[in-house]
């Protein structure tokens, strides 16, 4: 059994006991989160496709950490002109275990 749920505005397949990383999500370690946004459901074979979304259909998870992806650095650079600008970021994401697909 499978669903593609709508998390943050991104489109994820999931299935129960899977581990995903989305963006940052409110909440604590170990609290439970419930998505409703389930476009399509497959539940051995039988395929359900929202219009736009599935009714009735709920994406439960757990939230299991918060962390930051790998660091990226962002070079600028006008030559012969003397403008040099280096900025980094680390994208912040919540790991997830999907628990249950109802």
């Amino acid at each position: 059994m499978y669903a593609i749920v709508n998390i943050a505005g991104q489109q994820f397949k999931v299935e129960e006991n899977q581990e995903i990383f989305v963006h940052r999500q409110q909440g604590k370690e170990g609290d439970a989160l419930e998505f409703k946004e389930v476009l399509l459901r497959d539940n051995n074979g039988k395929v359900e496709v929202g219009v736009p979304t599935v009714p009735n259909a709920v994406v439960s998870a757990t939230i299991v950490s918060h962390l930051k992806g790998d660091k990226v650095i962002i070079f600028k650079k006008k030559r012969r002109k003397g403008y040099q600008v280096q900025n980094g970021h680390r994208q912040s994401f919540t790991k997830l275990k999907i628990d249950k697909i109802k």
